[in-house]
């Protein structure tokens, strides 16, 4: 007997309600829920493939234990009892920074990975902390930090009220957003063209995205900093600069005026490959439109001046007015955020707290650049231990970060490794115990992060839509498990982990006077929580203490877990609203906007003016039926436009003797592959693109389909010593390469190759 269920999509950003059909236990089909409040119906191809998904035979079912040099099957008691064997000595002998954590990009997607890292990275007290974001979106963050005082005070366009988009390096129409949730990204940029708006997209490649637009832009990469510094030239020159209604919470205008000044766009035209007669257009268009707002994504953060270009994504929406106000860009205010506190000073962002031990990298919101795990597992040095034990949680560097050969042989040496993960991938081969948390479908879901970078305010959480299969643990449980066996509570309740925190929260809460439960008692606090479970009375309790919050009983009509449960398909808190200067926690008070950092960094960008790459550079791509490494095992979403292919322009492939579907050698400083070629005009000439994520080709790994058409590992072309230096973020994007045909064979003599569809 078939029944249905709710659930919210945990696969990519754009966070869809999906109705699912479950029979019995197993999820047979999945649409759009057309009651969701956010949502509305939408759903792109990975949601539809949630069954599919969710019931992968290749997904593990019971933890792996390293015995005699192999993993095998093992109880859940024999698996922590392994973790807190192998991770405690070590820390007890050479000190927490020798445990090193990574945390890849799935954990946003999990109500799991967001309430428990932060848990564990306490508790163990670690500085070895290397996340996704150094591969992806840590430019936005230092910039924000530097602008405004917060890391995770991210504007984001309000697509649906705006007059005038501007997208450079982002492709919404494939990867459905990102740093922007916003379902149906797609229909809301049509819906912004038929009511007369104007959509403009910066990008070497003619994207899904470009062709929608009305202009599209083909910049060379990675000099988007040069583009967004010269319009902001302009501004200035032209007497464009307005800041209307945001002028009192502004400071550092003249000066950033001065510091622009070199940064015409006759100066910067031929490094971008962009005439100064366009700039000029970009920068009148937006200054001149009722509503614009500027967004910037991974094709402008993953380059050697990631963070200034995001810095200036968010310099043009001030200096046309349009931070801040509807139509622009605005601050979103999620349900689960801490409770507002009155504007003033904050205590500001700061860079460099500490370093990597070998190069000497600077941390970042706390964390280290992905690029440098190897060297910090394998290059001895006097300057404090290496990583000697790695935690992993939802990542697979080895495919994610530069140069995965050296990686690979990095993490083989380790003592000791653990990965929460689902499957036994080209990272979490290595480990000594493989913990794998259930399938989507037998886990709840609230979206912690990306309501914090919605262009609605909404809440939505949904229950588990199948019952927990018997020999499964809830990842919950597995990572408070987790915590306990690394932290040296081994044995104790894991309920204990969420009774601490509450604990610390309810007594934090008590003693603010900006709180609506100032002068309670914590305790009986505690006691009115409700929920099933302890990550259930969590959620519960930053519900009620949230900006829309019931306040505990203070204000009868806010928001509590229960509230929400009578609301399966969400509760809409409406449009985005103008909220400075209360999000603003820099030493000044003000948005900040030539912070020191930036101005210190300038230079740099001035001397890449006269630079200019003499053969083709490198892009990636992003692919609709996709997301990253993690969705390759599932035949419904590979194929056909989801490919590992190398795309060339036609004048490039006809001077270096490349053609369609014949394979093609591909190096960089970090090493060569070898790719199918395609042949298109939709690449910029002197560009070649190569999506990420592929190159499942490794031993020792569980993933049937994906091994059958593993693709490449662009990152392989990459050694890692790239960087944006201000935020370690990893350059992706706009690296030389040299192109060579290989000598053709016959088709079926070679089966790494496979032959570009036309």
């Amino acid at each position: 007997m078939s029944r249905t269920a709710l659930r919210i999509c945990p696969l990519c950003e754009a966070t869809c309600g999906l109705t699912l059909t479950v029979d019995g236990t197993r999820v047979t089909a999945a649409r759009g829920d057309r009651d969701d409040v956010f949502s509305r119906g939408f759903v792109c191809p990975k949601g539809a493939s949630f069954g599919a998904l969710d019931s992968d035979p290749d997904r593990l079912r019971a933890p792996l234990v390293r015995r005699g040099g192999e993993l095998r099957e093992a109880g859940w008691e024999e698996a922590f009892d392994a973790v807190a064997a192998g991770i405690r000595p070590v820390v007890e002998r050479h000190g927490p920074h020798a445990a090193g954590i990574v945390l890849g990009n799935p954990n946003v997607h999990t109500v799991a990975g967001a309430l428990y890292p932060s848990v564990l990275l306490g508790a163990l007290g670690t500085r070895s902390l290397f996340t996704a974001s150094t591969l992806d979106q840590m430019p936005k963050h230092v910039s924000s930090g530097l602008l405004f005082g917060d890391a995770n005070a991210i504007p984001v366009p309000d697509l649906d009220r705006t007059g005038h988009l501007l997208l450079i390096g982002a492709n919404p129409l494939e990867s459905n957003g990102s740093l922007c949730t916003a379902p149906d990204f797609p229909g809301r940029l049509k819906a912004l063209r038929a009511r007369g708006g104007t959509l403009t997209v910066v990008d070497p490649r003619r994207t899904r995205t470009a062709k929608l637009a009305d202009r599209h832009v083909a910049i060379r990469p990675g000099t988007d900093a040069l583009l967004l510094a010269a319009m902001a030239h302009v501004l200035f020159e032209e007497g464009l600069a307005d800041l209307g209604a945001l002028a009192p919470y502004v400071e550092g205008v003249t000066e950033l005026a001065d510091a622009l000044r070199d940064f015409t766009p006759e100066s910067v035209a031929a490094a971008c490959d962009v005439d100064a007669a366009t700039t000029r257009i970009l920068a009148r268009e937006i200054a001149a439109a009722p509503t614009a707002a500027v967004y910037g994504r991974i094709g402008s953060c993953t380059v050697p001046h990631g963070t200034l270009a995001s810095w200036l994504v968010d310099v043009l929406n001030v200096l046309t007015g349009n931070l801040d106000r509807p139509g622009g860009a605005l601050f979103p205010q999620a349900a689960t955020d801490r409770t507002p506190r009155p504007a003033g000073p904050g205590h500001g962002f700061a860079l460099g707290r500490w370093r990597s031990r070998v190069s000497g990298h600077p941390e970042a919101k706390g964390e280290l650049p992905l690029s440098a795990l190897a060297e910090e597992i394998d290059t001895a040095t006097d300057d404090g231990e290496p990583v000697r034990a790695l935690i992993t949680i939802a990542a697979n560097p080895v495919l994610s970060a530069p140069d995965g050969d050296r990686l690979d042989k990095a993490l083989a040496s380790l003592d000791f490794m653990v990965s929460v993960d689902p499957y036994l991938n080209e990272t979490s081969r290595h480990a000594h115990v493989v913990l794998p948390p259930p399938p989507p479908a037998q886990s709840p879901h609230h979206d912690f992060a990306f309501n914090t970078l919605a262009v609605r305010n909404q809440v939505r959480y949904t229950r588990p839509a199948v019952p927990l299969e018997p020999g499964r643990m809830a990842e919950t449980e597995i990572l408070a498990r987790l915590i306990l066996a690394a932290t040296g509570g081994h044995g104790a309740d894991p309920a204990a982990v969420d009774a601490l925190v509450i604990e610390q929260t309810l007594g934090k809460a008590v003693r603010d006077p900006h709180s609506p439960v100032h002068g309670r008692d914590p305790h009986d606090l505690a006691a009115r929580l409700t929920g099933v479970d302890g990550p259930e009375r969590r959620l519960d309790m930053m519900l009620r203490l949230g900006p829309y919050g019931d306040g505990f009983g203070a204000r009868p009509d806010g928001l509590s877990l229960q509230r929400l449960l009578a609301h399966p398909h969400g509760i809409d808190l409406g449009p985005l609203r103008p909220r400075l200067p209360q999000p603003l926690k820099t030493r000044s008070g003000k948005v900040e906007l030539l912070p020191e950092p930036i101005a210190a960094d300038l230079p740099r960008l001035r001397r890449f003016m006269a630079e200019r790459p003499a053969g083709l550079v490198l892009v990636g791509r992003r692919h609709l039926r996709s997301n990253n490494s993690w969705m390759h095992n599932v035949p419904a979403l590979t194929g056909g436009s989801n490919r590992c292919t190398l795309h060339v322009h036609p004048d490039d492939a006809a001077r270096l003797g490349v053609r369609d579907g014949e394979a093609v050698r591909v190096k960089g400083a970090g090493g060569e592959v070898t790719a199918p070629a395609e042949v298109t005009d939709t690449v910029r000439p002197g560009v070649v693109s190569l999506p990420h994520g592929w190159g499942h080709d490794r031993p020792g790994t569980r993933l049937t389909h994906a091994a059958g058409d593993p693709g490449v590992n662009v990152n392989q072309l990459l050694d890692g010593r790239l960087l944006d230096p201000l935020s370690g973020n990893a350059v992706l994007n706009g690296v030389p390469v040299e192109l060579a045909p290989v000598p053709r064979r016959r088709p079926d003599s070679d089966p790494t190759v496979r032959r570009a569809k036309p």
